[in-house]
């Protein structure tokens, strides 16, 4: 092959990978429009965002010197969003159109948890991780249901008590209240939540304290 054919035949490649990069590749292509379609069904911001309010006059008839830790609670995926839950049926889950929490429900509930425990006076210190208490209990919460359930809302979590000393659980229990819900509209429904979740939070703290 002479000199003059290797070039021209160099040249011709060079001007075909210039033309690929032009075309851009078939791969980034289809990446392209996925990326594109994803955005399209992006869920929009929702209209209103809705807060619980711990209960603010709790009354207990034992007190605490222990200083308690209130981790994340645990939960499914389902309750692990920002989004209001209801149940059209047992087997069904859906979420309140256009409403949503001002964080993931379980972090909502550890804030309201921690407030509540406060709220009492009778416990020495209660706080999140990373605030830097030297910790004798742990609250431990799995959030079981927090929901709408035929027009009654339901709130229900498992409790652990942790020595977390030694890393034993001193005591267990299940929590379930209930508040029936006068209204269909989205802030009758969380009203009514609020009101199952004090409930639950009163029998919570007043058998905390008492195993503490």
């Amino acid at each position: 092959m002479s000199n003059e054919t290797g070039m021209g035949a160099a040249g011709a490649r060079k001007a075909r990978r210039r033309a690929r990069m032009r075309r851009g590749s078939p791969l980034a292509a289809v990446m392209l429009t996925a990326l594109l379609a994803g955005c399209a069904i992006l869920p929009k911001t929702p209209d209103s965002i809705y807060d619980l309010a711990a209960p603010s006059n709790v009354a207990t008839r034992s007190g605490s010197a222990a200083q308690l830790l209130v981790p994340v609670p645990a939960a499914l995926a389902s309750l692990d969003t920002t989004r209001i839950a209801a149940r059209p049926t047992p087997g069904e889950l859906a979420y309140l159109p256009n409403a949503a929490w001002p964080d993931a429900l379980p972090r909502v509930l550890q804030a309201r948890l921690v407030e509540t425990l406060q709220n009492t006076g009778r416990v020495k210190a209660v706080g999140l991780p990373g605030q830097g208490l030297l910790i004798d209990y742990q609250v431990v919460l799995d959030v079981r249901a927090f929901e709408l359930v035929s027009g009654t809302a339901v709130a229900e979590f498992n409790v652990k008590l942790l020595n977390d000393r030694n890393g034993r659980v001193v005591a267990s229990r299940t929590f379930r209240a209930e508040s029936p819900v006068g209204g269909k509209k989205n802030a009758d429904i969380v009203s009514g939540l609020n009101r199952a979740m004090d409930a639950a939070f009163a029998d919570i703290v007043e058998w905390t304290l008492t195993r503490v």
